[in-house]
């Protein structure tokens, strides 16, 4: 599968790689790492890195403007996106070719060509291991940045290789990729960093927070609250597993309010959660996913369906 990539990858003059809506480290490092990987193998491919750019990601790289007609005569390679719902990408059936590169579950097995692994950590992880293809048998090269693209994204999709997801494998991927020329103290701190207003935010969760008797439980944070601690819907991403430090919860789920619509974060100790997550067309892990909703009385639905997750958990 890893050469067949590959032989499609050169095919192509121009190719625009995609990811999911509302990225993570992860969504960044693949998305963008690989563009980095294949501008570095092959200088003369047009390659775009195209999405809603994500400030809070600024850190780690932006993305590209591209056109309608960019997609002519085009490789489309969207990363570290299990369903179409969550493509961030409105031209993306334009291009000539579609390639999946995921390492979620495949519920959505749509394009021309899919290298679905969920094994792996990350999709970070399984764009390493394309680049270990690749140099084993084109010559490939793989720049710092590139390293430090695929880094930031495994250690956000391992939780810093604290989740059972991180397998050998994946520190052994870790160790070669921090022989690279990048400075990983400052990468920590900026993925991490938590100022005064998430601080004092996740206090307020963790005071107003509603658990079911079963484990289940759950807090919506409105825009009102938003504005009151002075953080925004995407920041608080950051603040998505702080109910896991509370015992007695199995599964949790977060939502924020915004202006257009109320995103849904799932969590889970246990019961799988992503089967909840697509039925509002999202997906994810089996332990953390993500959908959205447009009213309050459906995140109502939602709760109601976890408490039932964890009671036959």
């Amino acid at each position: 599968m890893k050469r067949q990539i590959i032989d499609t990858i050169e095919k192509y003059d121009k190719i625009i790689i995609h990811r999911h809506v509302r990225p993570d480290p992860d969504a960044y490092g693949s998305q963008v790492g690989l563009k980095e990987l294949i501008k570095t193998n092959y200088p003369t491919k047009q390659v775009y890195a195209s999405g809603t750019h994500d400030e809070m990601l600024s850190y780690l790289a932006t993305q590209d403007v591209v056109t309608a007609s960019d997609y002519d005569n085009a490789l489309v390679i969207i990363t570290d996106t299990g369903n179409t719902e969550r493509i961030d990408a409105e031209n993306y059936l334009n291009g000539a070719f579609i390639l999946k590169i995921d390492h979620h579950p495949n519920v959505d097995p749509y394009g021309d060509l899919r290298w679905v692994d969920t094994e792996s950590s990350s999709t970070s992880e399984m764009i390493y291991l394309l680049f270990e293809e690749g140099q084993e048998h084109y010559g490939w090269k793989m720049s710092d940045d590139c390293a430090r693209l695929l880094y930031a994204g495994i250690v956000g999709d391992t939780g810093r290789f604290l989740f059972p997801s991180a397998t050998v494998r994946t520190f052994e991927i870790a160790s070669s990729l921090i022989k690279y020329d990048f400075d990983r103290t400052r990468l920590f701190a900026e993925m991490y960093e938590e100022d005064r207003r998430l601080l004092h935010l996740k206090g307020y969760m963790y005071q107003n927070f509603t658990i079911d008797e079963n484990g289940s439980a759950f807090i919506k944070i409105d825009k009102s609250i938003l504005k009151e601690f002075n953080v925004t819907a995407s920041e608080t991403s950051q603040l998505v597993g702080a109910l896991g430090d509370v015992k007695g919860i199995c599964a949790w789920v977060i939502f924020v309010e915004e202006d257009d619509q109320i995103r849904v974060r799932l969590r889970s100790k246990g019961p799988v959660i992503n089967k909840l997550a697509a039925e509002y067309d999202g997906g994810g892990h089996p332990l953390a996913s993500g959908a959205s909703v447009y009213t309050w009385e459906k995140a109502d639905e939602i709760i109601a369906k976890l408490k039932v997750l964890c009671t036959v958990k």
